[in-house]
Parts: C-alpha cells; sequence; structure tokens
C-alpha cells in the first residue's frame, strides 16, 4: 500500500522517472551498500511521504541535478 504523496514526492518519482536509472543504480549512487540498493532506493520513492533534507541531498546529487531544481 502506497503512502499517499505530497507534490515533492511526486517529482521526485517523476526525476527518477527521466533519469533512466535502474532501482540498483539509484540506491548505489544515494550510497546504499550493493546488497540493500535496490531496495533502499523502492522504499525511498515510495514509502517516504516526508523525507529529510538529507535524503533529498542524496537523491539529487543521483540524478545529477540541484536540489534547488529538484524541489
Amino acid at each position: 500500500m502506497e503512502i499517499q504523496s505530497d507534490p515533492i514526492m511526486a517529482a521526485i518519482r517523476d526525476r527518477f522517472e527521466r533519469s533512466r536509472l535502474s532501482l540498483d543504480e539509484l540506491g548505489l549512487r544515494m550510497g546504499y551498500p550493493k546488497e540493500s540498493a535496490r531496495k533502499s532506493a523502492w522504499q525511498f520513492l515510495h514509502r517516504t511521504n516526508d523525507p529529510r533534507l538529507s535524503m533529498l541531498r542524496r537523491f539529487a546529487r543521483a540524478v545529477d541535478v540541484s536540489l534547488k531544481n529538484l524541489v
């Protein structure tokens, strides 16, 4: 069951889709260990409704966009 998302998380999921990265690639770029990269990236995209600023920064770096342009 997906948490009702706010506009920021909707924009993050859209940016991820446009990045053409796999979940594995995103997770690795966000700094997760190889063993949990895919699952951690999926959870960030689909289970987070109120992301911490540090997570937004990690995601922005991973998809090569400025935090300002992300949100």
